[in-house]
This record gives C-alpha cells, structure tokens and sequence, in this order.
C-alpha cells in the first residue's frame, strides 16, 4: 500500500527531473532540440488558455553552463524568434516560447549600433521612484499596444553565457525593456500594471 501511494510522487519526481547540466528538463530539451539554431520557435499567446497559463507561471533560475550545448542552442533560437519577421520584437523572454527559465533578449538602445544582448538569470534589484509614460506592446499579446508606466531608471544583477555576474543601471527606453522581458520570467505581462494605475486592462 506505501509503494502504491508512493509510485505517483516518484512519477512526477522523474518528469521533472532535469536532463541537462544547465537545468532543462526533458520536455524542454526536446522543444529546444527540435530544431537548428536558426529556426524560430513558436511565441505563445494570452489567446490560448494553454499558454496563457505557462505565462502566467514563474521561471527558473538556469545554470549556467556554456559547454551545455541545449542552453547554447536555445539561446540560439530564442534570438532567431525575436528577430524573425514575425515578430521584430525588442526584446523577448523564455516562458514567451514555452520554456520556463530566468532567460532574456534585450536589445540595448543604450548603446553604439543598438546590439541584441542576452541575460541569464536577470533581476531588479533597485528601481527609480522617477517614472515614465510611454507605449508598449508584447509578442504574446496580438493586437494591443497601450501605455504604461515603469521606473526611469533601474538597477539589474545578471550572469553571462560566460559565467560572469554583473551589476549595471540601465535608462529609459531600455529599461522599460528589460522590466517588461523581466515581468515576464515572473508570470507577469504589462496589463496588470495598467490595471495597478486605474486603466482597464
């Protein structure tokens, strides 16, 4: 009888069990994997109640790992999703194409020739009580652009595909992009901040 109440606890055990070094678990590996490097992957929408409630869930930290070819290749694609005609976005965030990790794409307009960055396991960990108005819209949420309101400025704490961990204070434009692609690995889309401010989502 104790076995039996306990093969369903070791079953879910076993599905969630990672398979690679930096953390992906089997079904993840297996939607990174289904692809070359240049192929985009599938963004997935509020208007699906399947993937409505993945990106409504909270990511997980990824282990940084740079001889881990799934986490290269991943990367890899979730710059080609961001980029693709279909989207052109500014940014993007991994629970966006189904994968539930604490992994970003921010394009930096804070800098020379405005370069498509990664970020690995990104959080704020202080924000400006200045803030700015200004449109946003998202990949996940088709049709819709309104305004919004976010810190002027932030501070993040970062790893890099090489292992390295950085602090930095980003401005503007750009950090109003990484708040929205952070939101994101949190399970949180820029409707609710409309919401927080009296505006009907």
């Amino acid at each position: 009888m104790k076995l039996f109440l306990l093969l369903p606890i070791l079953f879910l055990f076993t599905a969630c069990a990672t398979t690679t070094p930096a953390g992906f678990t089997k079904d993840q590996a297996a939607l990174v994997t289904a692809a070359d490097a240049t192929t985009p992957m599938r963004v997935w929408k509020i208007n699906n109640r399947t993937d409505s409630l993945l990106l409504r869930t909270a990511a997980t930290d990824v282990k940084v790992t740079p001889d881990d070819p799934t986490l290269q290749l991943f990367v890899d694609r979730l710059y080609a999703t961001v980029r693709d005609s279909m989207s052109l976005g500014v940014g993007i965030a991994a629970p966006q194409v189904g994968i539930l990790k604490n992994i970003i794409w921010v394009q930096r307009f804070d800098k020379e020739e405005l370069p498509f960055e990664v970020y690995l396991n990104p959080k704020i960990v202080e924000y400006s009580e200045e803030k700015r108005e200004g449109m946003e819209g998202c990949l996940s949420i088709p049709d819709r652009r309104e305004k919004c309101i976010r810190s002027k400025w932030i501070v993040i704490e970062y790893d890099t595909m090489t292992g390295a961990h950085n602090r930095e204070r980003v401005e503007d434009f750009t950090a109003v992009i990484f708040q929205h692609e952070i939101d994101h690995l949190n399970g949180i889309l820029y409707l609710d901040h409309l919401a927080e401010h009296g505006v009907k989502p």
